[in-house]
């Protein structure tokens, strides 16, 4: 498996990524995904795609950010294995490499949200040693 780190101009965020985070975030669109990461990442919103034998089979979306109630943190804004390759260490690798990242940032927590209804993404989680530590609140605007 190798994990690559893509750009903002990276024609495989469109190509490869896109289709494996819309298994996620199946609103996403070519138009809104570029436009997301074309104002994301002067924010620190970074993707690291994971591949096997050239196809793409995870992505990570993740950032870098300061926060009051955790100083640094990395903070992982997407975690999605392709649903065929999911308990096949794809997650895993993508969740070691972050922590990997964190701790060379000098991050002080690796977190993430995870939907209620993601009961299988919960006990990945867990397993992975990741503690619920919160509830999470929001008010839609639109």
């Amino acid at each position: 498996m190798q994990l690559i780190d893509l750009d903002p101009d990276d024609p495989r965020l469109a190509e490869d990524v896109l289709p494996v985070l819309r298994e996620l975030r199946p609103h996403l669109t070519a138009a809104s995904f570029a436009t997301v990461y074309g104002n994301g990442h002067p924010q620190g919103l970074r993707f690291t795609a994971a591949y096997i034998d050239a196809t793409c089979v995870g992505v990570a979306g993740w950032r870098i950010v300061d926060t009051t109630a955790s100083l640094r943190k990395l903070y992982v804004d997407d975690l999605v294995t392709t649903e065929d390759r999911r308990s096949t260490g794809v997650g895993k690798a993508l969740l070691d490499a972050l922590t990997a990242r964190a701790r060379t940032a000098g991050c002080h927590v690796l977190d993430l949200d995870s939907g209620v209804q993601r009961s299988g993404a919960h006990r990945f989680y867990t397993r992975e040693g990741l503690a619920i530590t919160s509830f999470h609140f929001a008010r839609q605007l639109t």
